[in-house]
């Protein structure tokens, strides 16, 4: 088969199906690999160029220990490259659990009767908030279930709730969301209410494997779910986050559709995914799945890899399903966002005792249950920077203009040294004294690494005010 992405999408071709499990399988099957090859294909990625679908496949089939540590280079380097060696952290905040789906991989599903379903209201929300401020959170993820009651006016509010809440130094300076599609007006009152990042993850691009696993509710239909992003390009919402669920069906089908989605935002409307995220199932603990498409550590590392190689310039989330282990070693291959501190049951941060006990109650099952300070001394430790940064999304750097500096690379500049100035925040504001006489140590190692001595100037001047008590500077 010859096809060629580049030419297949056009404009006229926005919120219709792009997914043909053909061509990916034609892809995979039919496309060949060598040692010079792989070298070629990573050599274009270093070169900030996205990777096309015959190269990624081309990866996914590079299958002996050579080239699969050539791969796992190649996005070490790429990483460092672009976004430097900060990680950025964030929370997810759980507002409510209700859901009219039946997936049979979710905790949330219609038919499980032991879930106890719960909305959070305003004051509740208040004080989840305040106990993530408390130990220094500034990015949330809001995580709704699907159900009519979290309409987007109810989606909205709650976002307007979080940023309302201040304590101390403490303030929530970015909401992101993962809630149900919606048409063009639901997306556009979000947007109103100043979100960043909106999130919806196919779970699997397979049409017919999705049946097997989406048995009712709205979420059943593939294709409204399939073309959600694109309504909410239409609506003006610019940053959007694409994922998968593995662990649901083959993972080289699935990396090659993220891949085919991110093409297609592209080709339509100039602006590729925000997030790239890759949740993966670990058990079959009381879900009927079977174990045939479980991913190993092997293969996860790989793709996570393979990702990075393949969209340059996106950021990719790894979450706390993974232990803090496999954690630790992934981030060097790619991953530029993790959560830390992480709690799935709603009211679960100012009840942390009581949802610890009922853990079997959340959507799904944490496997690093790390405080974020623990999180953050392992960072420094691996002499990574903590980073809370909110600025691009401020500053106005979102969908095209966002692409204007990921694409070449341009970001690391405002990467790093906002990271430092965030870190710097949480240093002063809520670090015990041991992690922060390490993090000030890695702070003074990063700016005499820093290449520009104006910037480093600057820099040394912003520190000063943030010492002296300024707060929410950046580049």
């Amino acid at each position: 088969m010859q096809f060629n992405p580049e030419k297949y999408l056009i404009p006229d071709e926005r919120m219709k199906p792009f997914i043909n499990p053909d061509e990916i399988w034609e892809y995979i099957t039919n496309t060949p690999t060598s040692k010079q090859l792989v070298l070629d294909i990573i050599a274009k990625s270093l070169s900030k160029k996205r990777l096309n679908l015959e190269e990624v496949a081309a990866l996914i089939n590079a299958n002996t220990p050579e080239l699969v540590d050539l791969i796992k280079q190649g996005a070490r380097t790429l990483k460092q490259a672009i976004y430097g060696n900060r990680i950025v952290l964030f929370a997810p905040l759980y507002i409510g659990n209700k859901c009219s789906n039946n997936c049979s991989y979710c905790g949330f599903r219609s038919s499980n009767q032991a879930a106890e379903r719960i909305s959070l209201d305003d004051e509740q929300i208040k004080l989840e908030i305040e106990s993530l401020e408390d130990v220094g959170q500034k990015r949330l993820i809001l995580v709704f279930g699907e159900h009519a009651q979290y309409n987007p006016a109810f989606i909205a509010n709650a976002v307007r709730v979080a940023y309302s809440v201040k304590k101390g130094n403490g303030e929530i300076r970015r909401v992101n969301i993962n809630a149900a599609p919606m048409e063009i007006e639901g997306f556009q009152i979000v947007k109103d209410a100043g979100i960043g990042t909106f999130q919806i993850f196919q779970e699997t691009y397979h049409p017919e494997i999705y049946k097997t696993y989406h048995l009712r509710g709205k979420k059943a239909d593939y294709h409204y779910r399939l073309t959600a992003l694109d309504r909410a390009q239409e609506a003006g919402l610019d940053d959007v986050g694409i994922g998968a669920l593995f662990g649901l069906y083959d993972w080289r089908f699935e990396v090659m559709a993220l891949v085919r989605h991110t093409n297609h935002l592209e080709a339509c409307y100039n602006v590729g995914p925000h997030t790239i995220s890759f949740p993966r199932l670990k058990d079959a603990s009381m879900l009927p799945l079977g174990e045939q498409y479980f991913v190993s550590d092997a293969d996860f590392t790989k793709l996570i890899a393979i990702l990075r190689l393949a969209v340059p310039y996106t950021g990719m989330i790894l979450t706390a399903r993974e232990p803090a282990n496999l954690r630790n070693e992934i981030m060097q291959f790619g991953v530029s966002q993790i959560d830390g501190g992480t709690r799935i049951e709603l009211g679960a941060y100012t009840k942390s005792k009581q949802a610890e006990q009922n853990l079997n109650k959340g959507q799904f099952r944490i496997n690093d249950d790390r405080s974020l300070n623990e999180v953050i001394d392992e960072l420094i430790q691996q002499e990574m920077i903590p980073s809370f940064c909110t600025s691009c999304y401020r500053m106005g750097r979102t969908g095209e203009h966002f692409m204007e500096f990921s694409v070449p690379g341009f970001i690391k500049k405002f990467c790093t040294p906002n990271a430092i100035l965030t870190f710097a925040e949480y240093l002063c504001d809520y670090a015990p004294e041991e992690t922060a006489e390490k993090g000030w140590k890695l702070i003074d190692k990063e700016l005499k690494d820093l290449d520009d001595a104006k910037i480093v100037q600057l820099m040394n001047e912003r520190l000063d005010l943030i010492k002296k008590g300024k707060r929410d500077i950046y580049f």
